[in-house]
């Protein structure tokens, strides 16, 4: 953590939101001399405190404490780049076409890594009506199961959540340019099929 560079993006923070450095210290319950310390790099606010700042400016600890909030490398969002995230506390379901962090349950997550679909992980496609209807045998137990199935083309990310105890089947509508489809196993991760 550089104190001076935290100091500087907290003083910009403040002036943003129209802040005195009072105001700032009566909300956080501290001094004025406290933020003025903090602003000209002299000093650093109390790990108590961070969360508080983070939420008050909108950022997270993480930049908070980097003293940069320098926008991710832009990658132009195609879909086809598509990431997906799962909380391994929650079991929230995140994803993203572009760069960024995502954070759920205060942990920082990483994407999953997709592997070729193996033999335990595979399905079967069959076109019904203007679906897929997707079939597959791997076990739907409360400790092993598909999370979510999600299709992906150019343009279009179509995520079905899957539940344990759930039958090994479902459909999702049939898009043109064909696309990838991604399985997430509870246990052993990210799978891709090609449809």
């Amino acid at each position: 953590m550089d104190r001076k560079q935290t100091g500087e993006l907290l003083s910009r923070l403040r002036r943003e939101r129209g802040m005195t450095q009072r105001e700032l210290a009566e909300i956080l319950h501290i001094s004025a001399q406290a933020v003025s310390k903090w602003e000209r790099g002299q000093g650093c606010p109390d790990v108590s405190l961070l969360s508080a700042l983070a939420e008050i400016f909108g950022v997270s600890v993480e930049r908070l404490l980097a003293g940069d909030l320098s926008p991710e490398t832009a990658d132009g969002g195609n879909m086809k780049r598509m990431k997906f995230y799962v909380c391994p506390d929650c079991g929230n379901v995140l994803t993203a076409a572009g760069g960024g962090e995502l954070h759920c349950c205060g942990r920082r997550l990483e994407p999953l890594t997709a592997r070729p679909a193996d033999a335990d992980h595979g399905v079967s496609a069959a076109e019904v009506e203007e679906d897929w209807y997707i079939t597959f045998r791997h076990p739907m137990e409360k400790d092993h199961f598909f999370r979510f199935a999600a299709y992906v083309t150019m343009d279009r990310c179509l995520l079905v959540r899957l539940y344990p105890e759930q039958g090994g089947e479902f459909r999702i509508p049939r898009l043109r340019g064909g696309g990838k489809l991604y399985l997430c196993c509870s246990r052993d991760g990210l799978f891709e099929v090609n449809v």
